[in-house]
């Protein structure tokens, strides 16, 4: 589903140059869970930027499912996106003046899908993260585990193909951590391809493969058959 080839992205000011990937081979399959991980300032981010049609490699190629995106203008990234990829943040990323369904219902909105239409899926999703019985609470009236469960509702609500998680439990307990790493791993199981950004080991055990970042370069893959955590 992904692969990138010979990526390289660099940072230029004025007075500095700062080369935030060097030379990337990188690939991750259909299914497959993938944690990155490294040191802060390693790329970490920047990768997953690029992943996601944020931002645009200095050089290099990068495929999305066949198709070279690397040199694609804003707009046509925009649409690729769309539908495709969902993101989960360490911040959540919620509209603290929008009720959860709300939240949860603007990428549908963006599409344009019709309002009975939306309501169905918007309800779904809620019902698969255990979420629904606060649908028009606000975020900060929840905790913080579960408004991440309500960014990965807004991440998963339209079936993406692929999931791209920044520290999703940066700003969680260890309880609430493990519920989200379960929920991340029951979507996995079901199809979902996800690359996750970790600083965590504990959170990259439920990865298939660990890949580390150093200085803008992977140094190390470790492949794992299996993860080692199960959903409770």
């Amino acid at each position: 589903m992904i692969k990138t080839v010979e990526l390289d992205k660099i940072f230029r000011t004025d007075e500095v140059e700062t080369q935030a990937l060097n030379k990337v081979n990188f690939s991750v399959a259909k299914g497959e869970f993938v944690a990155v991980m490294g040191p802060s300032g390693c790329g970490k981010s920047t990768l997953l930027n690029i992943l996601g049609m944020l931002d645009n490699p200095t050089s290099g190629e990068y495929y999305f499912d066949g198709t070279e995106v690397g040199r694609l203008g804003e707009s046509r990234r925009t649409d690729l996106r769309k539908g495709n990829i969902g993101f989960v943040f360490q911040s959540f990323n919620l509209i603290d003046e929008i009720t959860v369904r709300e939240n949860v219902e603007l990428p549908l909105v963006y599409l344009r899908i019709k309002g009975q239409k939306r309501k169905e899926m918007v309800e779904a999703v809620l019902e698969r993260m255990k979420i629904s019985h606060r649908r028009n609470h606000f975020p900060q009236q929840l905790s913080g585990g579960q408004q991440q469960r309500v960014a990965i509702a807004r991440a998963v609500v339209l079936n993406p193909k692929l999931i791209l998680c920044d520290e999703p439990t940066g700003n969680l307990d260890s309880k609430n951590g493990l519920e989200v790493m379960n929920l991340l791993t029951g979507l996995n199981r079901e199809g979902t391809t996800i690359v996750m950004v970790t600083h965590s080991p504990h959170d990259s055990e439920f990865a298939h493969r660990i890949v580390n970042l150093f200085d803008g370069k992977i140094i190390t893959e470790n492949l794992r058959k299996e993860a080692d955590k199960v959903i409770l």
